[in-house]
């Protein structure tokens, strides 16, 4: 009689040379997971045809399951037809579920992983179709999730207010960095200057470009900066241009320095740890993070970090940063200063960073999220 357990997960994020958050996220902890539990057999959910770079080890099975879930109707279709039968037809002992979406039309008990609910503080920036899927579905998916798994603590208190959840079920897993983000020598600096900021130092943002982000005043922070300090140092911006973007399109356009703001878009992942590692800081303002894997990201490099003091980035940053209002371009611009002029107070600030990071990594995620599995697995 067979008696190992099985595990369903949902990885349709795992997508080849697209791990971005959820993705990520995804990809890390589930590579650490499925090839430290050989004893456990787990069945890949994909919504397309999957990338062998993701079967991580022997006891990983791949299933794909129509359709593509890239649309509200077609994420009902594909987690409560599709996923809904393979799961009541082949009963898995847990449904892991990486990217705030559960699946209601089955009884398998499941552990789901939600991020953040950005959604309820900002539900102007996400379609009408998406935020009446969001609206009807997300409390639903807390409220039918045996545990939930979250990544910061400010987001575990933000599900119990909004839905409601008993914070004994809430586990927080925290993110980590990849081991791509470490410090460089000078000759590496130098060299990666040379092909990206022309030989200057730059302030550097990483992440998606859409007005949650706050690309905005990060923008018309830099050109205060360079009023103020009339320095040669460049802004670079890293990431997808993902949605509502044309506003920081014109505010870029009429910039008096805009020529000193340097849009890479997309960057490999390995040449993305050496472009963190070259800068002279991180500007992370976002308005809104379940967690904000930049800030860590930036620490690991011993490259200091300016983020918001809002949600859940004092968390992450603890006294490692330089914390400023995301609203006030000209308190973001002074930080930016501070830290030009302030040698010693920016060598602290790196210091500092070596601690804080010691209190993330991708192996504590996995260890803790699977420790979220294990809870319910012992009442299967």
């Amino acid at each position: 009689m067979n008696t190992r357990k099985t595990i369903a997960v949902n990885t349709r994020f795992l997508i080849k040379n697209k791990l971005e958050g959820i993705g990520l996220f995804t990809n890390e902890t589930l590579k650490r997971i499925t090839q430290a539990h050989p004893e456990i057999d787990f069945y890949f959910l994909f919504d397309r045809k999957f990338d062998l770079e993701f079967i991580f080890s022997d006891n990983v099975k791949p299933i794909v399951l129509f359709p593509q879930a890239r649309h509200p109707f077609l994420w009902y279709w594909w987690f409560e037809i599709s996923v809904a039968g393979w799961l009541n037809k082949n009963k898995p002992d847990l449904f892991l579920s990486t990217d705030n979406y559960a699946c209601l039309q089955t009884d398998v008990p499941q552990v789901l992983v939600m991020h953040d609910l950005a959604f309820e503080h900002f539900p102007g920036q996400v379609s009408f179709f998406v935020k009446q899927y969001y609206k009807y579905f997300i409390p639903r998916f807390a409220q039918k999730a045996k545990r939930i798994a979250t990544v910061s603590e400010f987001s575990k208190q933000d599900i119990v207010k909004q839905y409601k959840v008993a914070a004994k079920i809430i586990d927080v897993v925290y993110n980590g960095a990849k081991e791509v983000y470490q410090p460089v020598n000078e000759v590496v600096k130098i060299r990666v200057k040379e092909k990206y900021s022309e030989g200057k130092n730059y302030f550097i943002y990483v992440g998606s470009i859409h007005p949650r982000k706050n690309i905005k005043n990060l923008l018309l922070a830099f050109e205060k900066f360079k009023t103020a300090t009339s320095s040669n140092y460049q802004l670079l911006i890293i990431g997808r241009k993902a949605w509502e973007f044309k506003e920081v399109d014109e505010i870029h356009a009429l910039m008096q320095f805009k020529n000193e703001v340097k849009f890479l878009g997309h960057v490999d992942s390995n040449e993305l740890g050496e472009i963190v590692a070259s800068a002279f800081a991180m500007v992370y303002a976002s308005l809104f993070e379940g967690f904000g894997i930049p800030i860590v990201e930036a620490m690991s490099c011993d490259v200091p970090v300016i983020t918001s003091d809002i949600t859940s980035m004092p968390e992450v940053a603890g006294d490692a940063a330089l914390l400023v209002n995301p609203n006030s371009a000209e308190e973001i611009s002074s930080a930016m200063i501070k830290l030009l002029e302030n040698s010693s107070f920016r060598e602290s600030l790196i210091e500092k960073g070596r601690l804080q990071i010691k209190k993330f990594s991708w192996d504590m995620t996995a260890e803790k999220l699977w420790k979220s599995c294990e809870k319910v697995l012992s009442n299967t």
